[in-house]
């Protein structure tokens, strides 16, 4: 049993449209300490690592470790009805199995929507070193994707000491965008060596400009042609963060 207030519905409206770029039916684990996901998209190309502590809610209440499967689309649909500043309210009702949705602002409105067979799937954290580590304003970094995808459907993302830099080339148009250390979107930039992958901009421009909604900052770690950690830093210790495998070029 459980029972989940946000006090700002938005913040959790735009946690799950942020998840739902990747999946479409999601098994939380809700425990005493908070509420996790961890999941890959159906391609197994990129996975999400989601994480709010009890101390994000307003009110928290878990008596025992539950999971629960929700078609996202559809959990989706009743959240877009929550205004900024409305209270958001999560249970479970154990006689039907259904999940009870509360909204409450200038009226309340009651939603049920049923769970799904949870999964039993243990997606594993990615065990990878990191030669790059890039702090950067996630308003910053959505417009230099954006810029990329005027001329390509893939970017290669490089970095040295100095600089970050996005290379983005289709059959008739380039783009070289370039971020200097210290600049006002690159906040801070650590290099263990000079590093370059390439990666798919329809994934990277989704988690980027959606989970910018949810943090103002965003922190990129890679390796040469190893998948790109992306993390959205949240409130009170929260955890949002992305893996993307990169992109083989072949010559």
């Amino acid at each position: 049993m459980f029972k989940l207030k946000v006090a700002d519905a938005k913040l959790l409206r735009d946690m799950i449209t942020t998840i739902s770029i990747l999946v479409d039916e999601a098994t939380f684990k809700i425990d005493p300490e908070g509420l996790k996901l961890r999941a890959m998209d159906p391609s197994r190309v990129a996975m999400v690592d989601f994480e709010w502590p009890k101390t994000v809610f307003e009110e928290y209440v878990c008596t025992e470790p539950t999971k629960m499967c929700i078609n996202i689309t559809e959990l989706l649909k009743l959240l877009k009805r929550a205004g900024k500043g409305e209270v958001l309210e999560l249970s479970l009702d154990e006689k039907t199995g259904k999940l009870q949705i509360t909204i409450t602002g200038k009226y309340t409105r009651n939603f049920t929507m049923p769970t799904l067979e949870a999964s039993e799937e243990e997606v594993p954290t990615p065990k990878i070193t990191f030669n790059v580590k890039a702090k950067a304003t996630a308003e910053g970094l959505s417009q230099a994707i954006e810029d990329a995808q005027l001329v390509s459907d893939h970017v290669r993302v490089e970095a040295d000491a100095e600089k970050l830099v996005f290379n983005a080339a289709g059959d008739l148009m380039g783009a070289t965008i370039t971020i200097q250390k210290g600049s006002d979107t690159l906040l801070d930039l650590e290099t263990k060596e000079p590093s370059k992958a390439t990666f798919s901009l329809s994934y990277l421009s989704e988690i980027i400009k959606t989970a910018a909604a949810t943090s103002d900052i965003a922190t990129l770690e890679f390796s040469s042609d190893m998948p790109i950690r992306l993390d959205f830093q949240q409130v009170k210790e929260g955890k949002l963060t992305f893996y993307l495998a990169p992109r083989i070029e072949t010559e």
